[in-house]
């Protein structure tokens, strides 16, 4: 649960190659492509405009996947602070998609039309071979969530964000896998309410 007057600024990673094409990435370290990187400096660019001076108070902690590491270094560039001055967090990965990983979304119904079927019968908690489900995706998150005491920003992946809000928002599990979740925008998460910049 988010701690009462926490607020999180939470920024997915900017577009990838393989999010162009629709494709799993999972916990494959796939970098940022030209868009990604123009959306990470974007989201800088609203942080600095909404943060100002306090933006040096903040706790920064992001995935370790080079994609959110990318990231979250264009944004601190463009608060103007020391880009390699944050942490990283394992729990902070994407949800692991298994033998999905690298798939096209649209094969899916060809190669694995039996997963296909169950994830749609049960998207909260069927796990893919080799992966997780978003239920184990949401209780690492849970847990990396209660140890936050303070302001912070964070940089990580679709499936993070869907968890954050599942749990800061306390939304039904059959809502979060479906969520939106932009590249370019922030989303300002405080107990009981978020709104996006």
């Amino acid at each position: 649960m988010l701690k009462p007057g926490v607020t999180l600024y939470f920024v997915r990673h900017g577009e990838t190659d393989w999010n162009l094409a629709k494709r799993y990435q999972g916990q494959r370290d796939i970098p940022l492509n030209a868009t990604g990187r123009a959306q990470a400096a974007r989201n800088g660019r609203v942080l600095a405009q909404t943060l100002g001076a306090d933006a040096t108070t903040f706790d920064y902690v992001a995935s370790p996947l080079a994609r959110a590491r990318e990231t979250m270094e264009i944004v601190r560039r463009e608060l103007a602070l020391a880009p390699e001055e944050y942490r990283t967090d394992e729990r902070l990965k994407e949800i692991h998609y298994g033998h999905w990983e690298g798939l096209l979304w649209d094969d899916l119904p060809r190669l694995d039309p039996a997963g296909v079927a169950a994830r749609t019968a049960d998207t909260w908690g069927w796990q893919p071979a080799g992966g997780e489900s978003f239920q184990a995706l949401s209780s690492r998150v849970e847990g990396w969530l209660a140890e936050i005491s303070r302001n912070s920003v964070i940089v990580a992946h679709g499936g993070v964000s869907r968890a954050l809000r599942g749990i800061a928002l306390g939304l039904a599990t059959a809502e979060i896998p479906s969520l939106p979740v932009p590249q370019d925008r922030v989303l300002v998460v405080e107990t009981g309410n978020m709104r996006w910049l």
